[in-house]
């Protein structure tokens, strides 16, 4: 008995190797070719809105360039940020769960963050704890809580249900939903507009400043999630064989649970519930590059900022000289996107 696991184990961490081998090969034309996508991406984002920008107008005109660095650029930036944060904890939740149809949405993080949020919106918590705006706080503490009760009730002994994951975060989004409904009828008709207007998903942003407060939490969590990669890798496989090859399975959800609530906070309490991004560009970047989650993560990362921008750019557009919030494009290209990949791969897998 002992020597048909030491056996399997020794063949496990062979195929692992095999698979490290193919997965550096992969990500050496992978990220070029998304760093690519990701520039065509940006500069489209940039030229796009209701007033047109050249490169004459910038050198000469004092308004556009106003325009230019006060409002496009720190957007498309922002969108970036939003866009890879929330398509990189997808990809780390799916893996984690085994379970393709995890997300920050659907397993209620952004249900959570958002009743977090609202919570400190209505109570006027506009103020900073050592530089941290409590609106974070709120919105980190409401994904926390979420992450924690989902995992409790579907976790049976060492097994974690699908089934349960999927309810238990659907519960707890209507729960959330019901929540920020009754604080919109209980607040003024300032905040109440204020929290439906972010709800929609908006990624306003005017200057620099908010997008260096989002970069000091959010870099640091996406470098630790992607060192995580191998770890996830194995775990996708399943805890047993994750735990025969030396991963601390324990420590390890930890460290994804905590990691994924910051991230998801973060992004919630700057750009709204923008819902399907991190369900949707995990799938896309499995499609194109592969199973492998020490790919998966860093392609997704890049795939979701080139998504995101060219998403609100298209908010901007599509009913100009309005404009749409970027929370419903992405929910309408989403939700077609994912029933076609369904149909065309009925059977998915966690890595």
């Amino acid at each position: 008995m002992y020597g048909a696991t030491a056996s399997a184990n020794i063949k496990a961490r062979k195929k692992a190797r095999r698979a490290g081998k193919h997965g550096s090969a992969r990500l050496r034309y992978a990220i070029p070719l998304l760093l690519v996508g990701l520039v065509a991406a940006f500069c489209i984002g940039i030229y796009t809105g209701f007033q047109t920008l050249d490169l004459t107008t910038l050198r000469n005109d004092p308004v556009a360039q106003s325009i230019f660095f006060r409002l496009r650029l720190p957007r498309v930036i922002m969108a970036a940020i939003v866009g890879s944060s929330l398509a990189i904890v997808g990809a780390a939740l799916q893996s984690l769960f085994r379970n393709p149809l995890a997300d920050p949405f659907t397993l209620g993080v952004s249900g959570g963050a958002a009743l977090g949020a609202s919570l400190a919106i209505v109570f006027g918590l506009g103020a900073n704890v050592v530089g941290v705006p409590l609106i974070f706080l709120a919105a980190f503490a409401g994904s926390g809580v979420a992450v924690f009760v989902v995992y409790r009730l579907a976790r049976t002994g060492g097994v974690v249900l699908p089934g349960a994951l999927l309810l238990s975060g659907i519960v707890l989004n209507l729960f959330a939903s019901a929540g920020v409904l009754v604080l919109q009828y209980l607040a003024d008709m300032t905040r109440s507009l204020q929290i439906l207007r972010w709800l929609m998903g908006s990624l306003d942003v005017v200057g620099f400043d908010l997008i260096w407060k989002v970069l000091i939490f959010i870099t640091p969590c996406c470098v630790l999630l992607i060192a995580y990669a191998r770890d996830l890798h194995l775990l996708a496989i399943g805890e047993e064989s994750a735990a025969s090859l030396g991963v601390n399975v324990r420590r390890t959800e930890r460290a994804i649970y905590v990691l994924s609530s910051l991230i998801v906070a973060v992004t919630v309490s700057v750009g709204g519930t923008i819902g399907f991004v991190g369900l949707i560009v995990p799938h896309a970047a499995r499609l194109l590059f592969g199973q492998d989650v020490r790919v998966l993560l860093p392609t997704s990362f890049l795939l979701g900022a080139a998504f995101l921008i060219l998403a609100d750019a298209l908010a901007r557009v599509v009913v100009s000289p309005g404009e749409l919030p970027v929370g419903v494009v992405t929910a309408l290209a989403g939700g077609p996107v994912f029933l076609w990949l369904l149909r065309n791969r009925r059977r998915y897998t966690a890595i």
